[in-house]
């Protein structure tokens, strides 16, 4: 039995192999590294275009309002008083329009 499989034919190349592990290699771009780089993209671009008076949550999810805007950070005012966050801390916008059905409740 041993005999068999040590008279198997080795394959002749390594290119099935090779283009395995491209199509692996491609796979993980588009599906993991691709929208991470975008989800980053967009986290940043939202971090640049802060506004004062914007309603926010961070990260650790505090929830305030930008009261002032530094170089180095935020200013964020909650029911509790000021508070100085780093501009990575902040994660969304938290107003109205996200909810939009909670806002014609408190109309009615």
């Amino acid at each position: 039995m041993i005999t068999i499989f040590l008279q198997a034919s080795q394959p002749d190349s390594m290119m099935p192999t090779l283009l395995m592990m491209g199509a692996m290699f491609v796979g993980f771009y588009f599906l993991m590294i691709r929208p991470q780089m975008r989800k980053q993209k967009q986290e940043k671009n939202f971090q640049d275009n802060l506004k004062v008076g914007s309603r926010v949550v961070t990260t650790s999810g505090l929830h305030g309002r930008i009261a002032q805007i530094q170089d180095d950070g935020v200013v964020i005012e909650t029911l509790s008083g000021k508070l100085k966050f780093e501009k990575a801390a902040i994660s969304r916008e938290f107003t109205q329009q996200r909810f939009p059905d909670s806002a014609t409740d408190e109309k009615k």
